[in-house]
């Protein structure tokens, strides 16, 4: 067998884990909380840390049912998180270790990934990109089977890993970029990994299991992932190449802005979306006037309504961002570099730096060259594999039952479901994610997340605070929270989206529904 070894070691007998309860055992220095549902011999393993309380208490939890998805509940904090993937019902972004255990004449026994001997080769994982999801991938990989994989990795940019969420403030200058880098240089060498940087692998081999960069070099694999990303989209016009006119997608387009904004006046952003309104706020706070620039009349319209995004305008009006609305741009206008936008009724507005966000593309054409079965992005199954069962794929650049994800909290459920499979543990499966939104604009307060427009069968509660400038929309059906939308006041954005992962019935809360979770609870315990 080649790369690090899974045995099995015995915990304890099945019956001296009470049903809906778990036991905690100690593997060399890691604390492991194993559980048991009901009288079954369904049994799943957690780490046994507790990331809210910092305490090791999650064997002392009380497992159940959230919605059809096995739980346990911190006895500290009451949190819960997912049996089957260790994920939190009410952060995504934080979870807790999966290990693999199982029942065996009896006995429950868990997974020990032993260390390859000197005589024996380890598999070769390669990853073609750095960003996010692929080293949140490389992460849970190297907690769960340490000793499994040489790891290669290539990356098109200088750098190591960092925030892409956090570029907004960084353009906005409330963070430096060494604020947001994930992992430097330095961690890739110690955890034994081989980084390319600023090299971008250009063709694979499915055949010979070889990737090649733009400089020559190669790579064998027995593991290929695949991390693109995906590609900004620039809109097919005249000028669109002309000096001054940049996407915002890395950190070195965070960098022509800001040289922008010292040597030019006049911003336009083109597309009022989620990545639109927070570059244009974080040009206008480098100094510059900032123009938005969007072909419809409703800024956000994939995450607000006609009225949130009213309240928006006004807001972002009030901190000196222009706007010009339901206007189509069929130009840039310049000699040798952008100086004017130009819009399809003749009329034109000054222009020395034009930023295009209009959305993104999966990068997907390295794959679709080599052979692999592409839609959108690139096709993969539960489990992130692609066509090719070598060969698997994360984040952005990834189509999965018909659907593209960019948000964070969708890109973490996926990588932990790859790392699982990548290190022999074939128990997760991805079944898609529901998806929320929020703002990172400094003051303002917006929260959106699943299908907040309602629709046939659907009822809409909506709760208006003019004065306050507060306005929240729940969307239920089936007396299922199914969409919410939050702006003013989205501190219980995490929660609505709790009730809609969890499928919970809410008619008992349905008349304390709109004002949150703390008043809701509190009717509860009355």
């Amino acid at each position: 067998m080649t790369g690090g070894r899974i045995l099995w070691r015995t915990i304890c007998a099945l019956e001296e884990i009470w049903p809906d309860s778990g036991v905690a055992a100690l593997v060399g220095t890691e604390q492991v909380a194993i559980f048991r549902l009901g009288e079954s011999e369904d049994v799943y393993a957690l780490g046994n840390h507790d990331p809210f309380s910092e305490a090791n208490v999650l064997a002392r939890g009380i497992t159940g049912d959230l919605g059809g998805e096995p739980v346990v509940a911190s006895p500290v904090y009451k949190q819960h998180f997912r049996l089957r993937d260790g994920v939190c019902v009410e952060d995504a972004a934080v979870s807790v270790p999966i290990y693999p255990v199982r029942v065996y004449n009896g006995a429950v026994q868990l997974g020990v990934t032993v260390a390859a001997a000197p005589s024996e080769k380890r598999q070769r994982l390669v990853m073609i990109g750095n960003g996010m999801a692929g080293m949140r991938v490389i992460e849970d990989l190297l907690r769960i089977a340490p000793d499994l994989y040489d790891i290669t990795i290539f990356g098109a940019e200088p750098h190591g890993n960092y925030n892409r969420i956090l570029l907004s403030p960084v353009l906005a200058g409330e963070k430096r970029f060494e604020d947001i880098v994930l992992h430097d240089l330095a961690w890739y060498a110690r955890q034994g990994i081989t980084l390319h940087t600023g090299d971008p692998v250009v063709s694979i081999n499915r055949t010979k299991r070889v990737v090649r960069t733009r400089s020559g070099i190669e790579a064998g694999y027995d593991r290929l992932l695949m991390a693109t990303g995906s590609t900004p989209n620039r809109l097919p016009i005249p000028g669109k190449d002309l000096p001054g006119v940049i996407t915002f997608r890395d950190v070195a387009d965070v960098g022509l802005m800001m040289d922008a904004s010292r040597a030019q006046r006049h911003a336009v952003v083109i597309g009022g979306g989620l990545l639109g309104l927070e570059a244009a706020n974080g040009l206008l706070l480098q100094g510059m006037d900032v123009t938005v620039v969007h072909g419809l009349e409703i800024l956000m319209e994939r995450q607000l309504d006609a009225y949130a995004a009213s309240l928006l305008r006004r807001s972002l009006e009030s901190r000196g961002i222009k706007f010009v609305l339901g206007a189509k741009t069929v130009a840039v206008e310049g000699e040798e570099r952008a100086t004017a936008l130009r819009f399809a009724d003749g009329s034109s507005i000054p222009a020395d730096l034009v930023v295009m966000t209009a959305g993104v593309t999966p990068n997907a054409a390295l794959a679709k060259e080599a052979g692999l079965q592409c839609g959108r992005g690139i096709l993969v199954d539960d489990t992130l594999q692609t066509y090719d069962p070598r060969v698997y794929a994360v984040g952005e650049c990834v189509q999965h039952r018909n659907a593209t994800y960019g948000l964070v909290a969708p890109l973490w459920e996926q990588a932990r479901v790859c790392a699982a499979h990548l290190a022999g543990f074939g128990h997760l499966r991805y079944g898609g994610s529901v998806v929320s939104t929020s703002l990172k604009v400094t003051g303002i307060e917006l929260f959106s997340g699943g299908n907040f427009a309602g629709g046939e069968g659907c009822e809409v509660l909506i709760l208006r605070d003019p004065e306050a400038g507060i306005y929240k929309r729940v969307v239920l059906k089936d007396n299922r929270v199914c969409g919410a939308l939050l702006y003013g006041d989205a501190r219980d954005g995490s929660w609505y989206l709790e009730l809609m992962n969890e499928k919970r019935d809410v008619g008992p809360l349905r008349d304390r529904l709109l004002f949150g979770r703390a008043y809701a609870d509190v009717q509860v315990a009355a």
